[in-house]
């Protein structure tokens, strides 16, 4: 079976009319040579005969300079997998009649698409039909990227790629409106003035922490520099510490700030810490986000944050940061401000990438409602789309944060193994949101429909 480099849609079209008794037609997926392992096609086709999916992908190894070889897994393909840069490798097997099938709706445009049109096929494909991953190295590819996983990150943000973003934004759209999963524009304002009654105080910075020594003081200092129009605190949760970072904590005696000291038996993560902040007695109308490891850019952000919640009437809001060393020297990709947001389509294309930007606040009230999932990766962008479901979110494209890169952060050099863990629990999320946005838009239709009905048959009394 030959190997077709996938260029568009139109000329995979061509190919597989050109071999009309192939069920299969194996498709790459980039210019890299292929080595194939013995018997690797015969399996794969194995796996999509007995399975009947659309799809079938392979875990492959990646060959360095020096020759020797580096495993690369790859991730099961959910429902909600519909992040662009989904990996499925260098090869893929594919099932003919349904690309036929999936594609032949698709205009002269479609060929234009700047990545061929590749991902307007596999969201097509993935309509009412499987993708099948094989856990075994079936080949093996040459070794191009060998960032570390935080260099690689932001990636999409990157203001060169902005064409590209907002065409893969309006194929997304095109696949959401078709499975019946977007959001309408109409989503709700908060009333605001439903906390008054809770005696809040105005907004609390919330910290989680755990051995952070070195960074914790500066963002306790960074917060209480904070210069607003109303009264604030701090919370940190202190998630069992064993470096020092609880007692210096506890060196500032500003009554502002308030600790919730955990001795690990408690097994949260830092959405589990956050629940705590939230639910916290001391926690006021609005809670901000504030990492260990970071610093405000200013001390207006505090400010900033709680007078853009009143534009709106948003459920939260989210603001821009600037990647730095630990010196507070910026570094690529420089500012990340997310402007592949918008009021109108964001809570869709958010279903699209990986995050939503920082620094993150949450009008209180509603997200004690909805409460983090106890991990500690994810839960804010789970609460984030959750929110975004139902209620507006309010967007600062300004530089409010710091966001330092240093030997200590956790997502800084991960595994291919940890990569793929974080990204299949975020893709569970999406699946998640996904099925929970599709019950919803039909059942707010049948309301509709049933509220007509009953129109027509008062009318008609």
């Amino acid at each position: 079976m030959n190997i077709h480099r996938f260029i568009n849609i139109d000329t995979l079209r061509e190919e597989i009319f050109k071999s009309p008794l192939e069920q299969y037609i194996l498709v790459s997926l980039s210019d890299k040579e292929i080595k194939l392992y013995p018997h690797a096609v015969r399996r794969m086709r194995q796996v999509g005969e007995d399975t009947d999916v659309s799809m079938v992908y392979c875990w492959y190894r990646e060959e360095n300079e020096d020759g020797s070889l580096m495993d690369h897994p790859l991730t099961q393909y959910m429902p909600g997998s519909v992040r662009d840069d989904f990996d499925f490798g260098a090869l893929v097997m594919l099932n003919a009649a349904d690309v036929l099938a999936a594609t032949e709706d698709f205009g002269p445009e479609e060929s234009q698409w700047l990545d061929g049109g590749w991902y307007a096929l596999r969201l097509r494909l993935s309509q009412g039909r499987f993708f099948q991953m094989v856990p075994e190295y079936l080949y093996s590819v040459s070794r191009t990227d060998y960032r570390l996983s935080g260099a690689k990150q932001h990636d999409y943000v990157d203001p060169k790629n902005a064409a590209y973003q907002k065409e893969m934004e309006e194929i997304l759209h095109q696949h959401l409106y078709e499975i019946d999963a977007l959001v309408s524009e109409d989503r709700f304002e908060v009333d605001l003035s439903q906390a008054a009654s809770l005696n809040y105080i105005e907004a609390s910075v919330i910290i989680p922490v755990r051995n952070r020594v070195s960074t914790v003081g500066d963002a306790i200092r960074s917060a209480l520099s904070q210069i607003t129009s109303f009264d604030f605190n701090i919370i940190i949760i202190d998630n069992a510490s064993t470096d020092g970072t609880r007692e210096l904590i506890q060196e500032f005696t500003d009554p502002r700030v308030h600790l919730i000291a955990l001795d690990g038996s408690e097994n949260l993560g830092i959405g589990g810490c956050w629940n705590l902040g939230i639910l916290s007695e001391h926690c006021g109308k609005f809670a901000v986000q504030l990492d260990s490891d970071d610093l405000y850019s200013s001390v207006n952000t505090l400010q900033k944050i709680v007078d853009k919640f009143y534009e709106g009437g948003y459920a939260a809001v989210i603001g821009s940061y600037e990647m730095t060393d630990f010196d507070l020297n910026s570094i690529p990709p420089g500012l990340i401000a997310h402007r592949e947001w918008t009021d109108e389509n964001g809570p869709n294309n958010a279903l699209r990438i990986n995050g939503l930007g920082a620094p993150r606040a949450f009008y209180t009230p509603i997200v004690r409602e909805i409460l983090f999932p106890n991990v500690s990766y994810g839960e804010d962008y789970a609460v984030c789309l959750r929110l975004s479901r139902d209620y507006k979110i309010g967007r600062i494209y300004e530089s409010l944060y710091n966001c330092r890169r240093w030997h200590g952060n956790s997502d800084a050099d991960l595994s291919i193994e940890k990569v793929n863990k974080n990204n299949s629990y975020k893709d569970f999320l999406r699946t998640n949101e996904l099925v929970a946005r599709i019950l919803s838009n039909r059942k707010k239709y049948m309301s509709e429909a049933y509220n007509n009905e009953s129109d027509n048959n008062i009318e008609d009394l």
